[in-house]
């Protein structure tokens, strides 16, 4: 059996031009709403055009096929992660978690300071527990929540949570990609940590006095300050009080205490749905909205409605109706199929060479340790574009400029934070990105919608690049943090 012949750089470039493409005529024809379907064609028929292109050099399609499902495979733990925060959402709005949270925020948070107040919350709990998914689909959705209620701009407001939360989940000794970056590189966590405290802490910093000044000089009159009408309505359909925070402290517990997210996850769902249960008893028979049901049976229906297809609000207020009718595990079905499409075409890419192809050709424009690093940056914002997944783009490049560093005596943590600097920043930004599609999903805000306001996330890749191209901190690969040697 003879070998495949290795890809042209033209073979490489076919599939990514054609995605390109049709993802912007499919944001053209149909706006926000390219990513009901129209962004999953494109991906498809682009994952269909690499694997003729595969074919074509000689791949069998049974080796075709086994990428696409192993780079799916990968992102079976988002999915069901996905899945278990729209049955948490539902869940928690029945309980009256989430409206307890809007109805407390409404009253503490002021609009001028809102949007920085907002990203700096955000940050601090990101960085206890070291989850920004967690974080977002929590504190972020009640966030949401009160800008919606109060009149603020919930794109700004969506930036501003995606911004603290991958701020607090990059630097967290807890977070999952902190801890991978260094393991790909060859370095410990801490040394990586101090390492991009360089990079990260101004990029947090430009980014609050962004919002901050964005909160200050933004014309405030339609906001809402007679709230009187909507605590009302909110404390009249649900019994608010401070225990139905109870759900919340659980999930921040078990994520403080490194429990993995799918299980902190489902354990708050039904932290919220025995609130729900508890508290919310005349509530949950509404939404099962049977009356030939007992007790028993009404109470068990409402609360599994909430989990599989959400809540649906009825007060008589459109405004407040939109804000809570949402939530449940049918509200996550497009992103799925999203991610499902955006990880075929990833898996093509890799297993026919493509990838590998397309990061060979960046490679050979590194001719200094300026430009490796920038190099970096490049490679794993492209490989979070192509493969729609932030483990896989840190793992591809790093894995592949590993031995590079090494050649420019460069310590590994500068590999490192260049990964964090780029892949894991700027997952979110990327609308069929695992992450993109979570937070688009959990905050209702599209990628798109939010992304020029995700300051933190774009400032943090341009601050690396800056520093590298002025060989700021490119810590040698003989020098010593801590008193402790870098690892090689």
């Amino acid at each position: 059996m003879t070998s495949p012949n290795q890809p042209s750089l033209l073979d490489a470039l076919i599939p990514v031009a054609a995605l390109v493409t049709m993802l912007g005529a499919a944001v053209y024809l149909f706006s926000s709403d390219s990513s009901s379907g129209a962004n999953q064609i494109a991906l498809i028929l682009a994952a269909s055009i690499a694997m003729v292109i595969g074919t074509k050099n000689g791949f069998a399609w049974k080796d075709i096929e086994e990428g696409m499902v192993r780079s799916i495979g990968v992102a079976t733990p988002a999915i069901l992660i996905l899945f278990s925060v729209g049955s948490l959402i539902g869940a928690w709005i029945l309980s009256g978690t989430v409206p307890a949270m809007i109805y407390y925020g409404m009253q503490v948070l002021s609009p001028d300071y809102f949007y920085a107040a907002s990203c700096l919350l955000c940050a601090l709990v990101a960085l206890s527990i070291g989850s920004s998914w967690t974080v977002a689909g929590t504190l972020g959705i009640a966030l949401i929540g009160i800008a919606q209620a109060i009149g603020m701009n919930v794109e700004i407001t969506a930036g501003a949570i995606i911004s603290g939360a991958y701020f607090g989940d990059k630097m967290s000794p807890m977070s999952d990609t902190t801890n991978l970056a260094p393991a790909v590189a060859g370095t410990d966590i801490f040394s990586h940590i101090k390492h991009m405290m360089w990079t990260t802490m101004p990029s947090i910093i430009i980014a609050l006095l962004i919002f901050l000044f964005i909160g200050l000089s933004a014309d405030t009159s339609g906001v809402d300050t007679n709230l009187g009408a909507t605590l009302a309505l909110i404390d009249s359909e649900f019994n608010i009080g401070p225990h139905l925070l109870l759900p919340l402290l659980v999930v921040i517990y078990l994520a403080h205490r490194k429990m993995p997210a799918f299980p902190t996850v489902i354990l708050g769902t039904l932290a919220g749905v025995v609130c729900a249960a508890a508290f919310q008893f005349d509530g949950v028979s509404k939404l099962a909205d049977d009356p030939s049901l007992g007790q028993p049976l009404a109470l068990i229906k409402g609360l599994w409605i909430a989990m599989f297809n959400g809540y649906s609000a009825n007060t008589g207020d459109a405004m407040l109706d939109k804000l809570l009718s949402r939530g449940g595990m049918s509200g996550m079905v497009n992103t799925v199929w999203l991610i499902l499409s955006a990880m075929a075409f990833g898996g093509v890419m890799e297993a026919t060479g493509l990838l590998n192809r397309l990061l060979q050709s960046v490679l050979s424009l590194v001719k200094s340790s300026s430009s490796l690093v920038i190099t970096t940056l490049g490679c794993a914002i492209g490989a979070n574009v192509i493969t729609a997944d932030q483990f896989i783009a840190i793992i591809l490049p790093g894995r592949m400029l590993k031995l590079e560093y090494t050649r420019h005596k460069l310590a590994p943590v500068n590999l490192s934070r260049a990964l964090e600097d780029s892949a894991t920043v700027t997952s979110p930004l990327v609308p069929w990105n695992t992450c993109g599609a979570f937070m688009a999903s959990t905050l209702g805000v599209a990628t798109l919608a939010y992304l020029p306001f995700a300051f933190f996330n774009y400032i943090c890749p341009l601050v690396s690049a800056g520093y590298a191209y002025f060989e700021i901190k490119l810590l040698p690969l003989e020098e010593e943090l801590d008193g402790e040697p870098v690892m090689q």
